[in-house]
């Protein structure tokens, strides 16, 4: 477990998610917000299966892997980062989600400066995140730490974010 601190300075003990943690990981998307749900896996769901839960918490280093943010001290997830590179491990896909009580603390930029240092690490060269086009906070977040943002192709909703290393 690291500790990390936002630039708002609020305090957060963030590990790798582990299969143990699947339990926890519906729990924390049960209190996340329908909306915050919906831009996460760009579809609506109001309870992830655990199957859902099981791919979150799986990992295979250098190639898939989640993050889980917690207060320090607790066993309270209030945030998680998804880092998923492709096959030829050039590019990876970052998802993040946050508990609406703890949002505006920082914790997004956080988290994607930590998925964005853990990317680098496996040799990845370009990081993407695609969002739907209604995701105002999180295309201007990723915009503002260096991603461009292209249209999806087939796809009006959606917008590709992508920053290169």
């Amino acid at each position: 477990m690291i500790q990390l601190e936002t630039r708002a300075g609020f305090r957060l003990a963030v590990r790798p998610a582990t299969p143990a943690d699947a339990r926890a990981v519906v729990e924390f998307f049960d209190r996340v917000s329908d909306e915050d749900r919906r831009f996460r896996f760009l579809s609506s769901i109001r309870h992830l299966t655990a199957a859902q839960a099981k791919d979150i918490t799986d990992f295979d280093y250098h190639r898939r892997e989640t993050f889980l943010a917690f207060l320090p001290g607790t066993d309270e997830i209030i945030a998680a980062a998804t880092l998923a590179a492709d096959r030829t491990g050039e590019t990876a896909e970052v998802a993040i989600s946050i508990d609406a009580d703890y949002k505006g603390r920082g914790i997004g930029w956080t988290l994607l400066d930590h998925a964005a240092a853990e990317a680098r690490h496996w040799g990845i060269r370009r990081l993407r995140s695609i969002e739907s086009r209604e995701n105002h906070a999180a295309i201007s977040l990723e915009r503002e730490k260096g991603f461009s943002a292209r249209a999806v192709e087939g796809d009006a909703t959606l917008v590709m974010l992508e920053r290169c290393f």
